[in-house]
């Protein structure tokens, strides 16, 4: 029980620091941009879109907080995310990582 908490309390502190890379090096900026980007051109965003109009319709728009939308959006905007956006993004953090090996 012990090394599983110190393991995930490792894996937490490695996240922070790639994270902090990513950051300090303009990557995560330039990860995010891609990611809109490819999002938008599959066409992701407006099925999203979509997909809130028709949840307020179905519930009223009097009905629905921003935390219930976001709720019920949450799980279909990641199951929809094509595969090859995100075998794409996780090629540049492979690479970005290889090039920053030192963390």
């Amino acid at each position: 029980m012990c090394t599983d908490l110190k393991k995930m309390n490792k894996d937490a502190q490695m996240r922070a620091t790639i994270n902090q890379k990513l950051i300090e090096t303009g990557e995560r900026e330039r990860l995010k941009e891609l990611l809109r980007a490819k999002l938008i051109e599959c066409g992701w965003k407006d099925q999203l879109k979509a997909h809130c109009k028709d949840v307020i319709k179905e519930k009223g728009l009097e009905h629905v907080t921003v935390d219930d939308l976001v709720a019920e959006i949450t799980p279909k905007g990641r199951a929809l995310v094509p595969d090859s956006v995100k075998k794409e993004l996780l090629q540049r953090i492979r690479t970005f990582l290889a090039q920053h090996a030192s963390l």
